[in-house]
């Protein structure tokens, strides 16, 4: 084999596994354009295409091809991802090694997220609104920042350092209610949920959830009446449905 042919490796490029009644033709494209197809064992199908295997890992593009092809497979039916980057050596292996051992996991997942969609929720403070609330309620802050505000930094340095750390526990402490009221709120309309708090002065949790379809139109109504409830203090922006990422263990 010379040079140039170990540079033409190629691989399976593995997206998501699918009912392989539910997709028996693929007619979209894959990374690098490539042309996807299916690799069915039994009820279950793994969506792929050719791949170079040597080539630069994660780039953005490569994710978002990804993320286009998964997100689009859920307009066929039901879906489950597969973690970004997966490539098996050939078409035999994705049978022997990926979809004959986990035949029976993939076709209960499959039926465990029929009729349900992913969707993410982000809460952000708007700008100077949680200091602007922390201030006004905690003379100790009130106090450093005005004593601070137009002094040189070289003057006020420390009291500039414990204005910040305060600032900063406060944050942490309205994050953390704002987080368990918000989310309370939201859960009982939703399947399942995974929170992650936020970060900064601004992020105050990111949440994903599993809806299921019947009751989508509720969930995305309590989070209008959320939206219009916090405007003031926080924005709230939805993202979805997507394909059920967050909800398929590690696969």
């Amino acid at each position: 084999m010379s040079a140039a042919d170990v540079d033409q490796v190629t691989g399976c490029l593995v997206y998501a596994v699918v009912r392989a009644q539910e997709h028996d033709t693929l007619t979209a494209t894959g990374l690098d354009d490539a042309p996807l197809r299916l690799i069915s064992h039994g009820p279950v199908a793994a969506v792929v295409n050719d791949i170079l295997v040597e080539r630069p890992p994660g780039r953005r593009a490569d994710l978002l091809a990804y993320s286009r092809v998964v997100d689009d497979l859920l307009g066929g039916g039901v879906v489950v991802p597969v973690q970004f980057g997966s490539v098996l050596a050939d078409e035999h292996s994705v049978l022997e090694d990926f979809l004959a051992p986990n035949e029976e996991y993939f076709t209960e997942l499959l039926d465990q997220l029929e009729g349900r969609a992913q969707f993410n929720v982000r809460a952000i403070y708007r700008e100077d609104a949680a200091l602007a609330e922390i201030v006004a309620t905690d003379p100790v802050v009130a106090d450093l920042r005005a004593r601070t505000r137009d002094l040189p930094e070289e003057v006020s340095y420390a009291d500039r350092v414990r204005l910040g750390e305060l600032v900063s526990q406060q944050i942490d402490l309205k994050r953390e209610f704002d987080t368990e009221v918000l989310v309370g709120s939201i859960a009982p309309f939703t399947a399942a949920h995974h929170v992650r708090m936020g970060s900064g002065p601004d992020v105050v949790f990111d949440l994903t959830v599993l809806v299921d379809d019947d009751h989508r139109a509720s969930f995305e109504q309590q989070l209008e009446d959320l939206a219009e409830a916090v405007h003031e203090r926080m924005r709230l922006r939805l993202v979805g449905p997507v394909a059920p990422y967050e909800f398929v263990g590690d696969v």
